[in-house]
């Protein structure tokens, strides 16, 4: 990558970078009335610290990597539809702890909060490792020209580990946050998820070459021995 695309991409990270603290903002502390609310700063800084660490390493080893990942517009139909139902998704696993944290409707227990907050680091971790075996793991659903099959590794014991990364991110957001209503909407994700996942094979075994062989070695999606 030349400097001056570098450059550019460095500031896009940045800027984007910079939302996340404006989000916590507006999704969890304006709804929960108070700044008082330690468990979203907890939260707030295992993403910020995870987001800019992994951001730091890749553009300096793999910017292209992190290039595909600034891309959001889905050219796949049902990829689209799941943008769609996924949004209103996250936004309640956010909104509905900070007004739980104002109304007192729940309380979790201090362990299961740091708990939650380790699953998500590790969640972090995983994203960390599928990233530096898998220089096509985009955030959109295609096939790019000259991309190669990745069959060994964390694919060689599931097809879609950064998934697993996703639940491990996401599900423990609600308990993080110190509400046990969050995880209402969150029963959703694991079946929108399952959705995406079969269309995105679908593009995958059209498109990659391998890619039907390489299910048949690798025979379990998400969830070894089960899915």
């Amino acid at each position: 990558m030349e400097k001056q695309d570098k450059k550019k991409l460095t500031k896009t990270i940045i800027a984007r970078l910079m939302l996340w603290p404006i989000a916590i903002g507006v999704l969890v502390l304006l709804p929960a009335g108070t700044f008082d609310y330690w468990e979203a700063y907890v939260y707030a800084g295992i993403m910020l610290v995870s987001s800019i660490g992994m951001m730091l390493y890749f553009l300096k080893t793999d910017p292209e990597l992190l290039v595909r990942r600034m891309k959001t517009k889905e050219k796949e139909k049902p990829q689209k539809i799941f943008q769609i139902v996924a949004f209103p998704i996250f936004i309640l696993a956010y909104v509905l702890p900070a007004l739980d944290k104002r109304f007192g409707w729940s309380e979790v227990p201090f362990w299961v909060i740091i708990l939650s907050d380790v699953l998500i680091a590790l969640g972090y971790v995983l994203v960390f490792a599928v990233f530096k075996q898998n220089s096509y793991a985009a955030r959109t659903v295609e096939v790019e020209e000259g991309q190669e099959l990745i069959s060994d590794g964390l694919y060689g014991w599931v097809r879609h580990p950064m998934y697993i990364a996703a639940l491990l991110l996401f599900l423990p957001v609600s308990t993080a946050l110190g509400s046990w209503w969050g995880l209402v909407p969150m029963i959703l994700f694991p079946a929108v998820l399952v959705l995406r996942i079969l269309n995105e094979e679908k593009v995958l075994k059209e498109g990659l070459d391998g890619y039907n062989e390489y299910c048949q070695k690798v025979k379990y999606r998400l969830v070894p021995g089960i899915w």
